[in-house]
């Protein structure tokens, strides 16, 4: 947990009060605590990183999302310097992340939050902590290269770290995130769907050469503003159509409108390329099927039914399915399907939630949970208002809903040897994945 003061106003044992508010939040059988929050005067805000902690006081009356947006920002400078963010990281590079707060944030005020600044002011190298050390990597770590595959430990190396022998691995890394909310209808009806997208770049070059990043030249933004890809048109029915997006500060659009190419020279460290937003209808990766019936007195059954609908050489991983209960269940039995291997059941008496986590899910392949609970009461109104709705998270490695492609990455080369290695991956996660009953 990393605290940052603000101006010097609040009690040194703000830390601690934090700590303890987080815990019993949890204890207390509710959510996660909310990013802001107030006690006894102090704001606190908070974001949470791979595990960790990240958190700023001030008594002060500032924007949340100022706040919000710098401990991000803050986080990200971190793992560029030392690689690799995690607890065992941050102890062994206390002084060094002390050091570089110290130049982010002067008496409450921020200065930057540019790594590439920053390397002006901070010269100290980290610690490299040992990479088999780390959690095993999933599938979602994996970059693609034609048809080579990279673990994603490549991109834990620090901007400033000197590998050993002195020589500089030329590599850039590519990262295209979809985060996906659908929710679906009792019948199994879409009702919302939108993406959130960012690419990400995380460049290892030297020399800061121009980069031309060129997506899919059918690419339209916005629906209206008559462009030739009409949402309604049966023409423009296979393009890639663009609520909004934004572009960072380091790229130029001078051929953007004509063959959908961005030019930009890649600052250090990991920075978002361009964020966009997709509301155009589009296939949800997974189709989910949930019934509850009464079974007899004081006892009902739960069936739920998860269908992939993404091709079979796709594989999702860490899938977690959950249920909110009615509120006198007391008991539940489960049954998975025959031979079912890295699944885990579990009822939450507390919160009185049914959970059902997945190792991984094979596209085109059907999964179904039937659990039986036991009630402490009669129920005296339908069933189907007092459980549900089905939530669902998960990691997708090299698939992405939208469509958009990074169809090549072009680097200006310094001598005909120079042929650096580009890395691209795709990764569409769960943002809110829920099913009414």
């Amino acid at each position: 947990m990393i605290v940052i003061a603000d101006r010097g106003e609040v009690a040194k044992g703000s830390a601690e009060i934090f700590f303890r508010k987080v815990k019993f939040w949890k204890e207390d059988g509710q959510e996660e605590a909310p990013p802001v929050f107030n006690v006894d005067g102090v704001n606190y805000f908070h974001v949470k990183v791979v595990g960790l902690l990240f958190v700023a006081t001030t008594r002060v009356n500032v924007s949340p999302s100022l706040v919000l947006e710098l401990l991000q920002r803050i986080a990200r400078v971190i793992k560029d310097y030392l690689g690799v963010l995690s607890e065992d990281s941050l102890r062994k590079n206390f002084v060094l992340v002390y050091e570089l707060l110290d130049e982010v944030i002067d008496f409450g005020y921020v200065q930057t939050t540019s790594t590439e600044v920053l390397k002006s002011y901070v010269f100290n190298e980290p610690i490299v902590v040992d990479a088999a050390r780390l959690q095993p990597l999933g599938p979602a770590a994996i970059f693609m290269q034609g048809t080579k595959r990279m673990p994603g430990t490549a991109v834990t190396k620090s901007v400033v770290a000197n590998e050993p022998g002195g020589r500089k691995r030329e590599e850039i890394f590519v990262d295209i995130i979809e985060k996906i909310s659908v929710t679906f209808s009792s019948s199994g009806y879409i009702l919302t769907s939108e993406i959130d997208g960012t690419i990400q770049m995380k460049s290892y070059l030297s020399g800061n050469p121009e980069i031309r990043l060129a997506l899919n030249e059918d690419l339209s933004i916005g629906r209206g503003g008559g462009t030739i890809y009409d949402y309604r048109s049966s023409s423009g029915s296979g393009a890639v159509i663009l609520d909004d997006c934004n572009f960072h500060e380091s790229v130029r659009l001078d051929s953007f409108d004509m063959d959908r190419t961005l030019s930009l020279v890649p600052p250090d460290g990991e920075f978002p390329v361009m964020n966009y937003r997709m509301t155009q209808e589009f296939k949800p990766p997974f189709r989910i099927n949930c019934l509850i019936e009464e079974a007899g007195q004081l006892k009902a059954e739960v069936i739920i039914k998860v269908r992939a609908e993404f091709p079979s050489n796709i594989t999702a991983n860490t899938i977690a399915v959950q249920m909110p209960l009615p509120k006198y269940t007391t008991r539940a039995s489960f049954e998975l399907e025959p031979g079912a291997v890295g699944q885990r059941t579990d009822f939450k008496e507390a919160n009185k939630k049914l959970e059902w986590g997945l190792k991984k899910i094979v596209g085109g392949s059907e999964h179904t949970l039937r659990a039986k609970l036991t009630f402490s009461q009669e129920s005296h109104a339908n069933l189907t208002k007092e459980a549900g709705p089905v939530s669902m998270t998960f990691t997708i490695p090299m698939y992405n809903v939208s469509r958009l492609q990074v169809k090549y990455l072009q680097i200006a080369k310094k001598s005909s040897s120079y042929n650096p290695y580009r890395w691209v991956r795709y990764v569409t996660q769960a943002n809110s994945y829920v099913a009414r009953i």
